[in-house]
């Protein structure tokens, strides 16, 4: 299992409250409706901060 860091975590955390009170939007501002889509934001925007987060898979 990846280890993720504590600032990691409060972001996929956020994203996934805002997603369960439809406020996430996708890029094209769309809403996000899967729990993937949601993390997959929180552990973006982590790594655009450079916290410790696992590469993306291709």
């Amino acid at each position: 299992m990846a280890k993720y860091s504590e600032k990691a975590s409060d972001k996929v955390e956020k994203s996934m409250h805002e997603m369960k009170e439809g406020k996430l939007k996708t890029g094209t501002g769309k809403k996000v409706t899967s729990k993937k889509q949601a993390v997959a934001i929180g552990l973006s925007e982590a790594r655009k901060e450079g916290s410790k987060v696992p590469k993306k898979k291709s």
